[in-house]
């Protein structure tokens, strides 16, 4: 998923750090270590406040809620709307204190003890306080309530007591194998401003992954709605939190229909991210990427996160739009197919290493994306420390005579093999030379489905409505190889849309986990990825260079280390 917390940056050098380049420049991956300067001046002539922008944005899949939304379209909006125990900065998205005013581990990193900022508020005016995790946490982790982040909370001494026992297909069932526990024993309430988690384990990175808005606080409101609506909060669809959600973020909702979703300032912030402007619209451009850049030519949009791929040959949006109002940098978005759980002749691992030596990673990403995407041949991209550039082994290097000699160790494919994409974001291109690497090399009759919204693709998938082959992008939560790898490979992880399953990997993750050190964990990580290696559940295809163009109303563009705008730095120009 796709979400981060962003730390405002004030006036920028022109010399900065961070990679700058047309897309379509190609580069060296590195690490963001600044941000990318928004106006001609490449740095703010003032610090302006006030105004409103428009940004391109996606029909969300799940209600507004951190433990409900795993997807970029309503991660963005929580981006801005939710606050965390800690925010992710703009440089590398390291954690810093946000409703927390410190998190102290113990020797082992089993117990932290969490000590709150007093006098921080939800957009309704009242206080955040311990009880608002504990109760949050709670009633995400309950089984019963179809919490779909619950997974982010597992490491919690007592998880597992709070989830349903599960049928012989592995489908949870709720009815006749309730949980035996509504509550997690590691949470303890100290006071109002004070509380302790105690984990099942060890687990030495617990606070990077506590800015994730899965582990956001929930106002009072939230459970007294429970309580009038049961029916529909137990299967975590309350209607109006979950369009309209109090939160304790810099901008609260304020309108949520099928084409935008409004933010404003929220009244009630005090915390460390304050935006500069008014009012933030995300409309959706669901169908026409096209669309969306026209927009941002006649400075009808103020913000736009991905190019169309037909303008990236040549540089030619670089050429229409002036390097003033586009940036790229290398960040930690992966693109991988997935194969179909479902699909009874994708079974044999030999079919699935084919199919990745018959994808041309490289010359898909020079002549389709200009430089823009890069080959990406591990589970994690160069951004996060423990990457490999051979991490996927031979399985993820083009080679026609090794594909087909796997590939004849097989019955082969018969009939249509579908690569199923989200319409928009130029989706199709790429899947087209996909399907005719497939075709040239194995004579597989591979074609595109093109779904129409990515709500509807994760759906398909969610339901298991899927054949052959389907996209499967990530973009990080919190710098770390494991959010790579439990939240989409872990056995019953909301994400891991291939169904994998493998306990000696999901053992591999609480060892790493448990680690006294960085570089101890990413070497027990690089020991589950030498699983995926082996089993190819999915196969990793690229890396993405994140492009991104803005209007000319707007200055003190940010693009954090998530690709996306810093909606909180940017702002609008006098009299635009």
């Amino acid at each position: 998923m796709k979400t981060t917390k962003s730390v405002v940056i004030g006036a920028l050098a022109t010399a900065i750090a961070l990679s700058l380049a047309a897309c379509g420049t190609k580069t060296q991956p590195t690490t963001p270590t600044s941000a990318a300067p928004g106006s001609s001046s490449a740095a703010p002539t003032g610090d302006y406040m006030g105004g409103e922008i428009k940004v391109r944005g996606c029909t969300p899949q799940n209600p507004l809620f951190g433990g409900m939304t795993q997807e970029v379209c309503g991660g963005y909006i929580l981006d801005y709307t939710s606050s965390q125990l800690v925010y992710y900065d703009n440089v590398k998205a390291l954690p810093n204190m946000d409703l927390a005013e410190s998190i102290t581990p113990n020797a082992d990193s089993t117990v932290f003890t969490v000590k709150l900022v007093q006098g921080r508020k939800f957009s309704d005016g009242t206080e955040v306080k311990a009880q608002n995790f504990i109760s949050s946490w709670n009633y995400e982790a309950y089984g019963p309530n179809g919490f779909a982040q619950s997974f982010f909370l597992q490491p919690i001494a007592g998880f597992d007591a709070m989830q349903c026992g599960t049928d012989a297909d592995g489908n949870a069932v709720c009815d006749t194998k309730p949980p035996t526990a509504t509550t997690l024993s590691g949470l303890k309430l100290i006071d109002d401003y004070n509380f302790t988690i105690t984990m099942a384990s060890p687990t030495s990175n617990m606070i990077v992954r506590l800015g994730y808005p899965a582990f956001q606080p929930l106002p009072n409101s939230f459970f007294e709605d429970i309580k009038a609506d049961p029916v529909k909060a137990a299967a975590g669809q309350l209607d109006a939190q979950g369009k309209i959600p109090v939160q304790a973020g810099p901008y609260m909702v304020t309108d949520n229909t099928a084409t935008d979703i409004v933010l404003q300032k929220n009244p009630n912030y005090t915390g460390p991210t304050p935006g500069h402007v008014d009012k933030v619209t995300f409309h959706f451009y669901d169908d026409s990427l096209t669309a969306a850049y026209n927009d941002v030519m006649a400075n009808n949009l103020d913000f736009i996160d991905t190019i169309p791929v037909d303008l990236m040959a040549g540089e030619q949006w670089i050429n229409q739009l002036g390097k003033d109002r586009t940036v790229m940098i290398a960040g930690p978005t992966i693109q991988a197919i997935d194969f179909s759980p479902n699909d009874p002749q994708l079974k044999d691992v030999n079919i699935r290493k084919a199919i990745s030596e018959a994808i041309d990673r490289d010359t898909i990403t020079k002549t389709l994306f200009n430089g823009a995407r890069e080959p990406l041949r591990d589970w994690v991209p160069p951004f996060i420390d423990g990457y490999d550039p051979n991490g996927c082994g031979e399985a993820c290097v083009y080679d026609e005579a090794k594909a087909k000699a796997d590939y004849a160790k097989t019955a082969g494919y018969k009939g249509t093999m579908q690569l199923s994409v989200n319409a928009g974001a130029s989706h199709e291109i790429w899947a087209k030379a996909v399907c005719n690497n497939l075709n040239t090399v194995l004579g597989i009759d591979c074609q595109v489905n093109i779904v129409p919204k990515f709500a509807t693709l994760l759906d398909q998938v969610a339901k298991g409505e899927l054949q052959g082959m389907f996209r499967a992008g990530w973009a990080m939560d919190y710098p770390s190889m494991e959010n790579y790898l439990g939240p989409i490979y872990g056995t019953g992880a909301q994400s891991n849309g291939s169904k994998y399953s493998n306990k000696a990997f999901d053992d591999k993750l609480v060892e790493a986990a448990a680690a006294p050190d960085l570089a101890s964990a990413n070497k027990l990580y690089r020991e589950a990825i030498n699983m995926l290696a082996k089993d190819l559940p999915a196969v990793p295809v690229w890396y993405y260079n994140s492009c991104a163009a803005w209007s000319n109303r707007v200055t003190n563009v940010i693009v954090t280390p998530m690709g996306y705008a810093d909606l909180t730095a940017i702002q609008v120009l006098p009299g635009k």
